[in-house]
């Protein structure tokens, strides 16, 4: 069944309220039309293209961290709950691959996981005190890497955190990680 426009407008607005990172093809198909439609509706809505939602998301977001420098976050932080979980996405680049393989290097999955893990805990300093961590597929140029981080325990009264944070491209887990994490006091 064919929508009118009135009913895709509706429906795209709320597609994209409930999941703002959806790419222009993944509503293309929600919605049963093709790519340059979506692209008209988005700009007769006012709705900014991927990379800007993502921005004016993570801007927002940045604004809770207080462990770590805006540039020190690897990815963008889609939505952050000090002290409970947050979310990141980071999209595979060129600089982020093996040349040879175009798979990307390992380094970029752990720090994108390693800096949210930092970010969830709300404390001016957090140090990384052990990473348990296991890469399961290789990740490609080109792929979004959703990464989730939940509070899993706090080991004591001195601000020690277990964190747990997975990373997904689709719906396909690619990393798996479990972080300790640490308030720093300065010794106090």
């Amino acid at each position: 069944m064919r929508l009118s426009k009135k009913e895709r407008h509706l429906l795209l607005r709320k597609k994209l309220e409930e999941i703002p990172f959806l790419t222009d093809e993944d509503l293309a198909e929600e919605l049963s039309v093709s790519i340059p439609t979506i692209r008209l509706d988005r700009l007769e809505l006012g709705i900014p293209e991927l990379r800007g939602r993502i921005k004016t998301v993570a801007e927002a977001n940045l604004q809770k961290v207080k462990s770590l420098h805006i540039n020190e976050v690897i990815g963008d932080v889609l939505d952050l709950q000090l002290n409970t979980s947050g979310i990141s996405i980071f999209e595979i680049q060129r600089q982020h691959i093996f040349q040879k393989t175009r798979i990307a290097r390992g380094h970029y999955l752990f720090a994108q996981a390693n800096s949210l893990a930092v970010a969830v805990i709300d404390s001016e300093v957090v140090l990384t005190a052990t990473a348990n961590i296991r890469f399961l597929r290789p990740v490609f140029l080109g792929e979004k890497c959703v990464a989730k981080a939940y509070v899993v325990e706090e080991v004591n009264t001195k601000g020690v955190f277990v964190i747990k944070v997975d990373t997904f491209v689709q719906n396909e887990q690619v990393f798996s990680g479990e972080f300790k994490v640490a308030k720093y006091t300065d010794g106090k």
